[in-house]
């Protein structure tokens, strides 16, 4: 356990320099970081939400609405299947979580209960007399729910990715719940907006023949409020069925219109997109062409001529931040569901400063107050260790920046109990000697067996503390995750600190000085 071979001094030397150099950011100012080159280590520990300030978010997905959009559009093709099969039937609509039909003809039902239940084989289509009922089993409705949850998650991501904020907190709660935490954010109810905007997209042709009559609405057609300021008031007839969905759009980029200069969002659409934009604009030359955003007609312009190349542009009266926020919903894509906040709570700036203060204190009390016992208790010995302990505090600082892993409040708990946790093997290894020495063994020979007999017990306590952080990472969430990533980033390298860094100064003072007696 004395002897070193060169190339594990020059590990331990190299891991511990890298240790200093990948930490020294944090020490530095945000304009100091600015000047310093890109290929030298240039990362801080990322700030969570309770240090830093910023937006805490807690919504639910409305997948009863996902569930209903499905019966929506079965609808439609219910109502084309019978129709096809000249099956007369009444009453044909949804009904809660299901869609429900009356058959004329009792001789018929059997023949259309069979056709509907071939438009998807995941419906169950059961008949009580004419009646026919349509509803998805258990597994298909939780697996339906599941996924609009998983996308919605995604989609928030993606939208609050766009925004630029750093380390978002997004993550599910129960089963329709999503939490998210916005460290930093300096406009909540913009990022809120964004993130409880549906945003499905779509593109109808207007029914201008029906829109005379305001007060009848003929199947298959809807009246939708326009969303242009100028078009207070005013209703569009459009048809249902859309002739392109938002889904087939690859881009969305704000901008200005070159003869009018107001503002725009110019859209892409994939190939399968601009083939159908193509063939629709192609057919409805002079017709009226309606940009439908979330149940509103946002823009409603004639078509001129056919669009083949699978381009467009909105336009409306839009701000430069109303363009911007589309374009970014555009890209980002559509929410399969509304959201429903339930919390909201901002977290000021001051107090994650009043946080990082009394983190600050706590440490540098309990890194003071166990080096003066280590230097106190165990003398020279005690020092090595205290210089081993401040290598560790620049090894969680370069491990946190390298992983960009976010430091929370709890997180500044676990780098205390990791300070205290540091020099524990080496209080183990240090009584470990003393016994040895009592024992009349040689200083070379009470050093091996203190280190080599105390190894066990060391990994022993390491491995079973680390494996509660792991079990607290899996099972937690938010700050206690945070307090088990810096935990086991502490044991991780107190273990490194203690078995490797402080046994090679003590075998490298042993070497030199070569001393009767130990100062232990």
């Amino acid at each position: 356990m004395v002897y070193f071979a060169k190339w594990k001094i020059t590990l331990i030397v190299l891991i511990s320099l890298l240790g200093v150099i990948y930490a020294t950011p944090n020490f530095l100012s945000e304009k100091t970081l600015q000047d310093i080159p890109d290929w030298l280590p240039n990362k801080q520990v990322s700030l969570g939400l309770d240090l830093q300030g910023g937006s805490h978010l807690l919504v639910e997905v409305d997948t009863d609405a996902v569930i209903k959009e499905y019966f929506e559009a079965t609808v439609d093709q219910m109502r084309a299947t019978l129709r096809k099969a000249k099956i007369r039937y009444t009453g044909l609509g949804v009904s809660g979580l299901s869609a429900r039909v009356q058959i004329r003809d009792k001789a018929s039902v059997e023949t259309a209960q069979q056709l509907i239940g071939e438009i998807d084989l995941s419906m169950e289509v059961t008949a009580n007399g004419n009646r026919l009922v349509v509803a998805l089993n258990d597994n298909e409705l939780k697996l339906r729910r599941t996924s609009a949850v998983q996308k919605s998650i995604e989609i928030i991501r993606r939208r609050v990715d766009e925004t630029g904020t750093k380390e978002p907190t997004i993550q599910q709660q129960g089963e329709e719940r999503i939490l998210v935490q916005l460290p930093g954010i300096d406009d909540p109810e913009r990022i809120k907006k964004l993130i409880g905007q549906t945003a499905k997209m779509s593109f109808h042709l207007v029914n201008e023949k029906d829109m005379e009559n305001p007060d009848k609405t003929p199947p298959g057609s809807v009246w939708l409020a326009s969303a242009e300021d100028n078009q207070a008031g005013r209703r569009y007839l459009i048809y249902k069925r859309a002739m392109v969905s938002g889904e087939t759009l690859v881009d969305a980029q704000p901008g200005f219109d070159q003869q009018t200069n107001e503002p725009i969002v110019s859209f892409r659409f994939n190939a399968t997109g601009a083939k159908k934009f193509g063939r629709a604009t192609t057919e409805n030359v002079n017709n009226l062409f309606a940009i439908v955003l979330d149940d509103k007609v946002i823009s409603a312009p004639v078509i001129r001529e056919p669009i083949l190349g699978g381009t467009g542009q909105i336009s409306g009266s839009f701000t430069i931040q109303g363009a911007q926020n589309l374009a970014l919903l555009l890209r980002a894509g559509a929410l399969p569901a509304p959201l429903v906040f339930l919390e909201e709570r901002s977290v000021g700036p001051g107090l994650g400063a009043d946080s990082i203060a009394a983190g600050k204190l706590a440490s540098w009390i309990g890194m003071v107050a166990v080096i003066v016992f280590m230097g106190v208790s165990y003398g020279l010995f005690g020092v090595m260790a205290d210089v081993a302990l401040t290598i560790n505090i620049f090894l969680i600082l370069a491990a946190l920046s390298v992983l960009q892993a976010t430091l929370t409040l709890p997180g500044i708990a676990g780098i205390v109990l990791t300070i205290g946790m540091a020099v524990d093997a080496n209080v183990l290894i240090f009584e470990r000697i003393r016994e040895e020495v009592r024992a009349g063994r040689t200083p070379i020979s009470a050093v091996d067996a203190g280190y080599g007999r105390a190894l066990t017990t060391i990994v022993d306590a390491n491995v079973t503390t680390l494996i509660a952080a792991v079990l607290l990472y899996i099972f937690g969430s938010g700050p206690i995750r945070g307090f088990a990533v810096t935990l086991a980033i502490g044991i991780v390298t107190s273990m490194f600190t203690a078995v490797m860094l402080t046994r090679l100064i003590v075998v490298m003072w042993l070497r030199k000085r070569k001393p009767d007696t130990l100062p232990v």
